[in-house]
């Protein structure tokens, strides 16, 4: 490159994508990566899936109830990056904690997927009644070599509480719906404290209300980035993992040019004071399906 500044940019694009914080096992999970919930097709996610890879992405998020494990796979078989380079975090459903299927349901996604491990297998959702057992066939399916970490997805303290008082394993995740409108700040201090890595779903809470927010907007155009950019980049420095979704290149690349900037001690107290606990998913502590 021949701008010292676009070198620079893309300098810190491709070693921020790089960037890995350490679980509590000691495996390395990139900070940023792609989710791919609600993509219509096989044929668009492994289109989005091959987009980020060839920007830099290495941390893909999937599930079971995606349906889209197949299309996940194909990115990975046609990208052309080693398969120890990449992060792969798939989960298992309602359905097969229910019936006490996770270990075939875990057989089913490395199927779909074509894979051999999984870098991360998530439990979906906290089902009552389930915890204990359902962790049991999660340390089982850690033991075999086929999720090197294990984790729990929107389990919130009780859930958590449950989970520890007979695990052999701690959990080195857990995956919670986290923006600025909330924060859940009691359960990131449990996670903190116990040692588990929480990761950011609907980080930018589907746009809407939340990228018009005036707060943002002002903090947005100080730094010269968008609002989706500032909440990216608050995730990052808060220490929780993020897994914003696309199926546009542009924005794929947007939600990555998060490196080159850096929150002040102002901003991050501007955002703080967003949080209203306001849901836009499910709440794990009351849900039906």
């Amino acid at each position: 490159m021949e701008n010292p500044h676009l070198e620079g940019l893309y300098s810190s694009f491709v070693t921020g994508l790089k960037s890995v914080t350490t679980l509590n096992n000691g495996a390395k999970m990139p900070w940023l990566g792609l989710g791919v919930f609600k993509m219509n097709s096989d044929d668009e996610t492994t289109r989005a899936v091959r987009v980020a890879i060839d920007l830099g992405y290495r941390h893909i998020d999937t599930a079971m109830i995606y349906r889209n494990e197949r299309g996940v796979g194909r990115a990975i078989r046609e990208c052309g990056v080693p398969r120890e380079e990449l992060f792969i975090t798939t989960k298992a459903w309602n359905d097969d904690i229910r019936a006490n299927r996770i270990d075939a349901a875990c057989d089913e996604s490395l199927g779909l997927l074509g894979l051999d491990y999984l870098d991360l297998y998530l439990l979906h959702w906290p089902i009552n009644g389930h915890h204990a057992e359902a962790w049991r066939a999660m340390e089982t399916i850690h033991r075999s070599g086929r999720a090197r970490s294990i984790g729990l997805s929107n389990y919130m303290i009780p859930h958590l509480e449950e989970i520890k008082a007979t695990a052999e394993i701690q959990p080195a995740v857990n995956q919670i719906e986290f923006h600025p409108y909330l924060q859940s700040p009691a359960l990131c201090d449990y996670c903190r404290n116990h040692g588990i890595q929480l990761t950011a779903w609907s980080p930018l809470m589907h746009g809407g209300e939340l990228l018009q927010d005036p707060v943002l907007q002002g903090i947005a155009a100080r730094h010269g980035k968008t609002v989706a950019q500032v909440i990216l980049r608050w995730n990052l420095q808060f220490g929780v993992t993020t897994i914003p979704k696309s199926t546009q290149p542009s924005r794929i690349l947007e939600n990555a040019s998060v490196f080159d900037f850096a929150l002040d001690a102002a901003d991050m107290q501007a955002m703080a004071a967003l949080d209203a606990g306001r849901r836009n998913g499910p709440d794990p502590l009351n849900f039906n399906f």
